[in-house]
């Protein structure tokens, strides 16, 4: 019974008991008396004598493009879900509301993070069913928990199996085995890129996501799956290819700011007279200087650092967003740029973005 008044209720919120329990088929006294005793469940409207599933609520907007930011700076005004004390949390679509590949790949690391908390996890797309058949074009649905209920229904055929590999503008987001990585991923996003970008990329490209591939995996320590992606987006202001790679484990800097003290001495006293939050203070030294890994082998450490010259030299934006805070990486001529957001919601692991311009 308590099963199907939440299900009523989320489906439809804002009802009276007297339409809950003529819907149910019961008695009005037994819908008030589980309403009631189950104040951690359903809370009461007092103007209205409503009542709603208590949830935590998150609009992810309507009649715009889902960028990075505008999701980060959706769930810091909900509140950080994973840190919320609410058992219940909906991600709202609204209408028109496209998603970047970068936002989606933070949307579903938050939605597997939450699952798997025990928490109760809804995305609603009844305003916006269009941005749903995206979402299973791209993957999206097939990595995400069977435990996260999909409003107004989760699609029944994968589109991502059925059109896999039929657009070289898209490479469907693939699952990384945190055990055992398929080596062929990077390949098949650097190919793709290749395809969409010219040749001139081709070095280049399989050299960013090669190394950005190997170092996440390396650094994360994780014991979940994690997952890789590419789309190319020919319009807008300017033409650009979004990469992203995520991983759920303990991100670049979890696994390097323990070892510092004792295999960095040098760095590990540059970031503690930093001015700056020393967790971005020793994302900055990867990326900048690099030679800094987890690995007793003197030639690891350096792929950040590749690829942050590669994207310097093609122009592209990185951003690196780790447990509660994001660093961006820009290029001005030989010039690196760096900027970065501190208390941001938690979400666990490294999601890093290449995001190439190309005109």
């Amino acid at each position: 019974m308590l099963k199907k008044l939440e299900a009523l209720l989320e489906q439809k919120p804002g009802q009276k008991a007297k339409s809950i329990a003529s819907q149910l088929h019961v008695d009005k006294t037994e819908v008030n008396r589980l309403l009631y005793a189950n104040k951690d469940r359903f809370v009461q409207d007092p103007a209205e004598h409503t009542w709603a599933l208590v949830e935590l609520r998150i609009e992810l907007g309507s009649e715009c493009w889902l960028t990075a930011e505008l999701f980060e700076e959706a769930l810091l005004t909900a509140g950080s879900p994973l840190d919320s004390p609410f058992c219940r949390v909906k991600f709202v679509v609204g209408e028109d509301c496209k998603i970047l590949l970068e936002a989606l790949a933070l949307l579903l690391a938050i939605c597997n993070q939450l699952v798997d908390s025990s928490k109760l996890v809804s995305l609603d797309f009844t305003a916006s069913k269009s941005t749903l058949t995206y979402l299973n074009r791209m993957g999206f649905i097939d990595l995400l928990r069977s435990e996260v209920k999909i409003l107004p229904n989760r699609p029944r055929v994968s589109a991502a199996q059925t059109y896999e590999g039929n657009s070289e503008a898209v490479v469907e987001l693939r699952k990384i085995d945190h055990l055992k990585p398929d080596d062929s991923i990077p390949e098949l996003l650097g190919n793709s890129f290749v395809a969409c970008a010219g040749d001139q990329y081709n070095v280049a490209v399989h050299t960013v996501i090669s190394e950005l591939f190997g170092n996440v995996y390396e650094h994360s320590g994780a014991t979940t799956a994690g997952f890789a992606g590419l789309q190319y987006y020919p319009r807008g202001r300017r033409r650009h290819i979004q990469t992203v790679i995520s991983d759920g484990g303990h991100g670049i800097v979890g696994t390097l700011m323990p070892i510092l003290e004792t295999r960095y001495p040098k760095v590990a006293k540059a970031i503690a007279k930093s001015r700056l939050d020393h967790r971005v203070a020793l994302l900055q030294e990867v990326f900048s200087k690099g030679g800094i890994s987890q690995e007793n082998d003197p030639g690891r450490g350096l792929g950040l650092k590749r690829s942050g010259s590669y994207a310097q030299k093609y122009n592209a934006l990185i951003s690196v967003r780790q447990e509660d805070f994001v660093l961006k990486i820009a290029h001005s001529g030989e010039q690196i740029q760096f900027s970065h957001c501190l208390n941001l919601a938690r979400i666990a692991g490294t999601h890093i973005c290449f995001d190439f311009l190309l005109d």
